[in-house]
C-alpha cells in the first residue's frame, strides 16, 4: 500500500518515535506534523488537546495517509479512543506500548512514570499498566520543565542536567527499578535522567515498542509499501522552521531535511 504513515506530536518529541519507525521501516513514507507553536500540550485542558489533535489528524487524513501514529502521550491519553472510532485508518498511540515495555523490563513491579502534567493527571499509564499486571506499583511524577528544555534545543549541557536532577528529587526516597519516559520529548534527556536515577534503574521509552506495533499491524494487514526504495520523510511544524530543522537533522541524522511550515486557526 503506497500511502504514507502520518505521525503527530505537540512538537519535536515525536521524532523519537518517527526515528524508530524509520529505522524498522525504511521503505515507508513518513509525514510528520509537530505543533511547536502550541507546545507544550501537557498544561492545556483536555478539550484543547483533543481539538488540536483532531486538527493535526484531519490535516493528515487529507494527505491520504494509511495509518496515524499519535506520538504524544498527552494527545494519546485524551484523543486516541475518539480518533480510533472515527478515522478511516488505524490509529496507534504510545501509552500502551510504553506500559508494555515497562512490564517486560521490571523485575520488582515498581515503576516510575515521568510525564507531562496532562498525562499524569489522566492516569492513563496506571490504567494501562494495571491492565497488564495488577500487582505493579506505579509512581507518577509530572515534569513540566522537560518539554520546554527540548523544544528550545537546550536538552544537552549542565543547565539541562541540573533541571533534570532538581525535577527528579521527589523520587529520592522511592523504591523502583524501572522508569517510563511517558513523554516522547524525554528520550532527548535520557542520559541526564539515567544519571539522576542511578545505573541499577532501567530507563525506557515507548518509541521502540510503538514502532513494533506499527510494523506488526502493517505485516498482519498486508499494508507495507510495495517498493524497496527508501523514502524521504516530510516534516511540518507550526513554529520556527530553522529550530525544528536543526533538531530534526541532529536527532534523525539527516542532511537537508524537508521541513515545511503549516498553521492552524
Amino acid at each position: 500500500m503506497k500511502a504514507p504513515i502520518g505521525v503527530i506530536d505537540s512538537g519535536v518529541g515525536g521524532l523519537t518515535v518517527a526515528k524508530e519507525i524509520m529505522r524498522h521501516l525504511p521503505n515507508e513514507e513518513i509525514i510528520y506534523i509537530g505543533d511547536t507553536a502550541r507546545c507544550p500540550y501537557g498544561p492545556r485542558s483536555s478539550e484543547e488537546v483533543r481539538k488540536f489533535t483532531w486538527q493535526l489528524a484531519t490535516t493528515l487524513a487529507k494527505m491520504n495517509i494509511k495509518m496515524l501514529v499519535i506520538a504524544c502521550n498527552t494527545a494519546t491519553a485524551v484523543a486516541l479512543n475518539s480518533l480510533s472510532k472515527k478515522m478511516p485508518f488505524p490509529v496507534i498511540g504510545v501509552i500502551f506500548p510504553g506500559a508494555r515495555a515497562a512490564i517486560k523490563a521490571t523485575k520488582k513491579n515498581e515503576i516510575v512514570v515521568l510525564g507531562t502534567s496532562g498525562t499524569i493527571k489522566s492516569g492513563a499509564y496506571e490504567e494501562a499498566i494495571a491492565a497488564l499486571n495488577t500487582s505493579s506499583k506505579v509512581i507518577p511524577l509530572a515534569c513540566p520543565t522537560f518539554v520546554p528544555l527540548v523544544e528550545s534545543n537546550e536538552y544537552e549541557g549542565e543547565f539541562a542536567k541540573s533541571m533534570v536532577m532538581e525535577t527528579l528529587l521527589p523520587l529520592k526516597n522511592e523504591q523502583f527499578d524501572t522508569v517510563i519516559l511517558g513523554c516522547t520529548h524525554y528520550p532527548l534527556l535520557q542520559k541526564h535522567i539515567e544519571e539522576a536515577v542511578g545505573q541499577n534503574v532501567k530507563v525506557l521509552s515507548s518509541a521502540e515498542e510503538t514502532a513494533q506495533d506499527v510494523m506488526e499491524y502493517l505485516d498482519y494487514h498486508y499494508m507495507h509499501h510495495p517498493t524497496e526504495e527508501k523514502k524521504t520523510p516530510v516534516f511540518y511544524t507550526t513554529g520556527s522552521v530553522p529550530i525544528f530543522k536543526t533538531i530534526v537533522e541532529k536527532w534523525l541524522e539527516l542532511r537537508n531535511a524537508d521541513v515545511r511550515t503549516i498553521s492552524f486557526k
